[in-house]
């Protein structure tokens, strides 16, 4: 039971940080936080993801990329290239690895506005560091676990951060439907979409990537757009752009979008 609360709990709180402050906030920037704020939530990124914390300005410019290259061979994660998601997941480590160490040709139109803490990404992107935090989980499992094969699920407390990712981007341009025409092969993977927090959602995404609700049709909900939308209410952040309303039939009309696609 205890393991079992804290295994929904951190895979709850870590795809929000990862949706909510990394794909959001950090790569499209659909609403503005003062300096508190951002701390905040980038140090409640580094706490969810803890092992598999991921650095806001990489994941921020591959997740341009993504956009801008959907499914080429320029776009750093997409099963049109690649046979199995692991092969999938590795070419993305190796891309992510480089625009972390500045040594990928990043185009300028993708390296701006980012958040940046250069002391805890340090601390977060250190070994000893995700060391310390696989420690710290496999204890927990000692303490609490009731069964050996509990522990299988260590290595997803590990991995938790690219593991969602991998989810993302191979299940959304895999399977699923498909509400619009975007020369690429994003799709809605439903019912998955509720357990990754809006993400999945990724055809419609891709044709309105200015718009902070990931869900478009009536029958479509973006759990995390609605925690946005309560954070505005209270006056943690602010919408970069009036709210777009939702409606039941894609139409091919240009529809105006919340925050700013950068690409």
């Amino acid at each position: 039971m205890v393991i079992g609360v804290f295994f929904l709990a951190h895979w709850a709180l870590a795809v929000f940080v990862q949706s909510f402050f990394l794909h959001r906030y950090s790569a499209h920037r659909y609403f503005s936080m003062s300096r508190g704020w951002e701390r905040f939530f980038h140090f409640l990124t580094f706490v969810a993801q803890n092992a598999s914390y991921l650095n806001p300005r990489a994941y921020g410019i591959l997740h341009r990329m993504h956009h801008a290259y959907s499914d080429t061979p320029s776009d750093p994660h997409t099963p049109t290239e690649y046979g199995n998601p692991l092969s999938m997941m590795w070419n993305t480590k190796n891309v992510y690895t480089a625009v972390y160490r500045r040594e990928f040709p990043v185009e300028p139109r993708f390296e701006t506005a980012y958040p940046s803490w250069p002391m805890l990404e340090g601390i977060g992107d250190a070994w000893v560091t995700r060391i310390g935090w696989m420690a710290l989980t496999t204890l927990f499992y000692v303490q609490f676990a009731t069964s050996p094969w509990l522990f299988l699920l260590l290595p997803v407390h590990w991995l938790m951060g690219p593991l969602h990712g991998a989810i993302v981007n191979w299940c959304g341009h895999k399977y699923g439907y498909q509400n619009f025409d975007n020369g690429d092969e994003s799709r809605n993977t439903l019912p998955m979409d509720f357990l990754i927090g809006g993400e999945l959602f990724q055809n419609n995404h891709h044709k309105y990537s200015g718009r902070v609700n990931f869900a478009y049709r009536r029958f479509e909900v973006d759990p995390v757009y609605w925690v946005v939308r309560g954070l505005a209410f209270f006056r943690v952040l602010k919408l970069n752009r009036a709210e777009v309303p939702k409606v039941s039939t894609p139409t091919s009309a240009s529809v105006p979008g919340e925050g700013t696609c950068v690409v």
